[in-house]
């Protein structure tokens, strides 16, 4: 049986939950789980680039995130939402948000592959059901900063109808 490779930026991606969750769990400074728990790609300057971008990002814009999400999980109490999950959620609309060399397709379904191996089995069809949603309100409200080639498939469509 072979090992399959995981893609270098889920990898990236699965140390920023790691952190994320090691800051919830330890409340540790986040600068010590950089240098604990991101340190293993430090060697790669664009992958700790993009790595501690996503993380402090998440940090920063916690409350703002968790207010959009929560709009979209009225039947859900947030608080009783797995910490996974919820972290998963944050990072993806956080990449939807200040990343725009990120297609939304691609964060949606790395968070979906990423629930899959670390939180429940609905986890996924969970994650998905709630970004899509955020996504459709982030286009509609014009908060969808995408930029670059393959980036804005959604427009392209709509100006050929």
């Amino acid at each position: 049986m072979t090992e399959q490779k995981i893609p270098k930026r889920r990898h990236i991606r699965e140390l920023v939950l790691q952190s994320l969750y090691a800051l919830e769990i330890s409340k540790d400074a986040p600068q010590h789980i950089v240098d604990t728990i991101l340190s293993e790609i430090q060697d790669t300057e664009s992958d700790f680039n993009f790595a501690q971008s996503l993380f402090i990002k998440t940090i920063a814009h916690q409350a703002e995130m968790d207010k959009r999400l929560k709009s979209k999980t009225e039947h859900w109490e947030f608080h009783r939402i797995a910490l996974i999950d919820k972290i998963l959620l944050r990072m993806s609309l956080c990449e939807l948000l200040f990343f725009p060399d990120i297609p939304p397709k691609v964060t949606i379904n790395e968070a979906i592959e990423i629930a899959k191996d670390y939180s429940t089995e609905s986890s996924g069809t969970f994650i998905n059901g709630i970004m899509d949603a955020v996504l459709i309100d982030l286009k509609k409200e014009g908060l969808l900063n995408k930029t670059g080639r393959g980036l804005l498939e959604t427009q392209t469509k709509k100006s050929r109808a």
